[in-house]
């Protein structure tokens, strides 16, 4: 089990950096990069729920910090297989709970497959684009209590993250 469980978190990093490699293309003007994209994270997001099939949410307890950020980082990229990204929150929602996973992450799981389902976010963390060089965040559902939220789940105050994805 010891040589598995290395083996998966080995494997988890390893996809977590050919998401970081392939990550530019996700906008790119080429449909063959778009389509390596998605391909990408569609193989992951396959394989990530074969592994919440064998071992659950892959906690840090489980697999280490590395591998754990990995398998949300795939998670957070399944966009195109909502029931892949909607267990995933399940999981990752019970392993908070049980105080094995970082309520920030959830924030972030939670506000993209609400983005995903066409419904507004909670914490603001998903950006639709960027309009006359500033960002434009997706609609949040209580604007008025975003900041409160954030704090609670850890994450900086809405203005100061959505300032990170301002043009220099």
């Amino acid at each position: 089990m010891a040589h598995d469980v290395a083996a998966l978190a080995a494997e988890l990093t390893d996809m977590a950096a050919a998401d970081h490699r392939l990550a530019a293309r996700a906008n790119s003007d080429d449909p063959a990069e778009q389509l390596a994209w998605r391909r990408l994270t569609a193989r992951h997001g396959d394989r990530l729920d074969e592994i919440m099939d064998e071992y659950g949410w892959p906690t840090a307890d489980l697999v280490g910090e590395e591998a754990a950020r990995a398998a949300w980082l795939i998670a957070q990229h399944a966009d195109r297989q909502l029931d892949v990204q909607r267990r995933a929150l399940q999981l990752l929602r019970q392993a908070v709970s049980a105080g094995s996973a970082r309520p920030r992450e959830l924030a972030f799981l939670h506000d993209r497959t609400l983005v995903n389902e066409g419904r507004k976010q909670i914490y603001g963390t998903q950006i639709a684009g960027v309009k006359n060089g500033a960002p434009v965040p997706w609609p949040c559902e209580d604007p008025e209590r975003v900041d409160e939220l954030r704090a609670e789940a850890g994450i900086e105050p809405f203005d100061e993250y959505v300032a990170r994805f301002s043009p220099a």
